[in-house]
């Protein structure tokens, strides 16, 4: 990206933003709201900062920036969004933090790496939508996944006969949570259904063998229906199921693994789609049995969820069904 001619580093949180000006030099702490957007317009005339020629640099929090994404909207401010790891890596040696140096650390990272950032579009209301139902749904199955593991731990050590009121209690939550969850997802295939891309990727992710409703509805929010990644690669490094070499010189020479920085969310779901594939899909099937003769598991597992990701770009990239027509050699 060409250099901006102001580079404004955010710290966002629920309540404030913490905005620095590399070129200015100044600092200002603001409500996260609309009076505090006010603030910052005042901000920017008091010290000549023009926003139109301006790049704004925060990093993901989940929820608490889309009120200052919109404003930046709204005012044709470019934006980009980073990870915080990836800003907290960079800096080397650090010794304290605060707000205002946070700021500060993530207005110098934009203006070192002003080459590999480019302005980023507005997540649509429908992504940002699905995406709170898809992590509330979360909670309900983690609730529910803990509510069973209290159960079974109970009747297991106190052998617990009869009607016991803990047990009746979380089984009653249980009811409870899976008739929200069934609620739930009928909202999120009403969200899909409304918009007409989300719904036609939806189809043509569904047509995978192993890619089921939740891996689908995941998929499209998190590649923010596949905008936000540039290629299947990229969304799979993003998940962690490519492996990377871990060597130097002569002494060093691990083997090549995933990395732990990877959205542990989908690949779990992702998972279970690989041995969904693995079972119902001829040409996974031929291949997980070749590999497996030599390769522990774990790996012909993971292999198999980086080739249903690249067939998931693939199907929305053509816009096409995927079509199995797979033959074994005799």
């Amino acid at each position: 990206m060409q250099k901006a001619q102001f580079t404004i580093g955010v710290d966002v949180s629920r309540n404030t933003l913490d905005i620095y000006c590399i070129e200015a030099g100044r600092h200002i702490t603001i409500a996260n709201s609309s009076i505090g957007f006010r603030s910052f317009q005042s901000f920017c005339h008091s010290y000549d900062i023009d926003v139109t020629q301006a790049i704004v640099v925060l990093e993901y929090t989940g929820g608490y920036e889309y009120k200052w994404l919109q404003y930046c909207q709204a005012k044709s401010i470019a934006f980009v969004r980073l990870p915080g790891l990836a800003i907290k890596r960079s800096l080397g040696i650090t010794r304290g933090k605060n707000d205002k140096v946070d700021a500060m650390r993530i207005a110098q990272y934009a203006d070192e790496k002003y080459k590999l950032l480019f302005p980023q579009k507005p997540v649509s209301k429908c992504i940002l939508q699905l995406k709170e139902l898809l992590s509330f749904r979360k909670k309900l199955v983690r609730e529910n996944a803990g509510y069973k593991a209290t159960i079974k731990e109970r009747q297991h050590m106190y052998e617990v006969k009869g009607r016991d009121f803990i047990i009746a209690t979380l089984i009653k939550k249980q009811k409870t949570n899976e008739k929200l969850i069934e609620k739930t997802e009928v909202m999120i295939a009403g969200v899909i259904a409304a918009d007409n891309s989300l719904y036609t990727n939806y189809l043509l992710l569904k047509s995978i063998k192993g890619i089921g409703n939740v891996n689908a509805w995941m998929t499209i929010a998190y590649t923010e229906n596949f905008t936000s990644f540039v290629n299947a690669r990229s969304y799979a490094v993003y998940v962690g199921v490519i492996p990377f070499d871990y060597s130097s010189g002569t002494s060093l020479r691990g083997r090549k693994k995933v990395s732990h920085v990877a959205n542990k969310e989908l690949k779990q779901e992702l998972n279970q789609a690989a041995k969904a594939a693995i079972q119902w899909d001829r040409e996974m099937q031929a291949y997980a049995e070749r590999k497996l003769k030599n390769k522990h598991y774990g790996i012909v597992l993971n292999n198999v969820k980086f080739k249903l990701i690249l067939r998931m770009f693939a199907v929305v990239k053509r816009g096409e069904n995927y079509v199995d027509n797979y033959s074994k050699a005799a």
